[in-house]
């Protein structure tokens, strides 16, 4: 398994967690998603290799916010 974190501007509440949580959820190798609107942070673990950090970012754009490698 492999962890890499995020971080993300523009989120504000649950809602904002569920709309990221569900876009990356749907990038093939995603295990698990720890996404938190208080600290900005996503934290995405993959099975085997780190997650594609351009797949990653892509998905937290479509639900409408901005991120980056922490």
């Amino acid at each position: 398994m492999a962890t890499t974190e995020y971080q993300v501007t523009g989120m504000s509440c649950g809602h904002c967690e569920t709309a990221i949580r569900g876009e990356v959820g749907q990038i093939a190798d995603v295990t698990d998603i720890d996404v938190s609107s208080s600290t900005g942070k996503l934290v995405v673990t993959t099975a085997d290799a780190p997650a594609d950090d351009a797949a990653i970012l892509a998905a937290v754009e479509e639900a409408g916010y901005e991120a980056q490698r922490a």
